[in-house]
């Protein structure tokens, strides 16, 4: 089975060098979001907010993403200024007059892959707003999220991606202040075809090459994770009721929709060696290599990378 990934970020607009609340320039809603070719777009609160049909191909994940900004241009006025930043400065006075239904912040709750609990909803009595840039990973469909199993895989997958785009944001988003609020490390949603990866904010979608690095680390840890290889200490791996092998041998019965009887045997002759010379705190080659080629043309330091998830992610859990 293919791996299919999709996103649906917020942005924000401006007006004469000043932010604006988007609410109501669009017909589409979170309950009920537009349909454009390749996409959705809404409104989300004070920010716009679209939806990009998922792709196979980092190609076709920006394709996807490129088409649905085209539509969403020719919807917002010019005068408008499209502004992808974590945090828009509205102030407390403008977000007091707006409507009830743009000051709402949150839906549905998310989870932190690290304790399997929900997290507190954010507080909204500030002057600000943020707007993030959420990975949905799809491998599988009709699952129920809170399944203890799937609900295992998508901490697993969180985790994972925790090691190269969670601690990699900093290089291109040195933004603090979202994180007071959204997108903590661990943040993630069970989906019925997979995981919603909420940690990130919308700063990788102002470039195109970052556009193509995301989908291609994610793709590529998706993957070596179903191989029996994680980025994260081993004994994070732990949780209710399934242990290492019960986990692993799901997520790959998952993804290829085999029927596995015998999980454990199953793990301990495909999965378990690899898994057990695993270094501490690993990070694979293969990332290692594309990150460097980003990393190389942005002029950051992958090894600062590598060693700051170790460190931050490592003796965290």
């Amino acid at each position: 089975m293919d791996i299919k990934i999709g996103c649906d970020p917020e942005f924000f607009l401006k007006k004469d060098g000043k932010f604006v609340s988007a609410f109501g320039m669009v017909e589409g809603t979170k309950a009920n979001p537009l349909p454009v070719p390749n996409g959705a777009v809404q409104v989300d609160g004070m920010a716009l907010e679209f939806i990009s049909d998922a792709g196979t191909t980092s190609e076709e994940f920006l394709g996807n993403i490129n088409s649905v900004m085209k539509n969403f241009r020719d919807i917002i006025a010019e005068e408008y200024e499209f502004v992808f930043s974590p945090v828009a400065e509205f102030g407390a006075e403008y977000i007091a007059s707006q409507p009830p239904e743009a000051k709402i912040l949150g839906c549905d709750p998310d989870y932190n892959a690290y304790t399997g609990l929900a997290n507190p909803k954010p507080n909204g009595e500030v002057p600000f707003r943020t707007a993030s840039g959420h990975i949905h990973i799809g491998w599988t469909e009709n699952e129920d999220p809170l399944h203890p199993e799937h609900f295992e895989a998508c901490r697993m997958l969180t985790k994972q991606l925790d090691h190269v785009l969670g601690i990699g944001e900093q290089f291109w988003d040195d933004d603090t202040v979202r994180k007071q609020m959204y997108g903590a490390l661990g943040a993630f949603r069970p989906k019925p075809y997979g995981v919603e990866y909420r940690v990130l904010s919308n700063a990788w979608l102002r470039d195109d090459r970052l556009i193509e690095f995301i989908f291609d680390t994610v793709k590529l840890a998706t993957e070596q994770l179903l191989d029996g290889e994680t980025y994260y200490p081993p004994k994070s791996l732990a949780a209710p009721k399934f242990g290492v092998h019960d986990s692993y041998a799901y997520f790959k019965d998952r993804t290829t929709r085999t029927k596995v009887k015998h999980k454990a045997a199953l793990v301990d002759s495909v999965f378990y060696p690899r898994y057990h010379t695993l270094r501490y705190g690993s990070v694979s080659m293969s990332i290692q290599k594309k990150a460097q080629e980003y990393m190389d043309a942005y002029g950051g330091s992958i090894d600062l990378w590598i060693d700051t998830a170790r460190k931050e992610l490592g003796e965290a859990v």
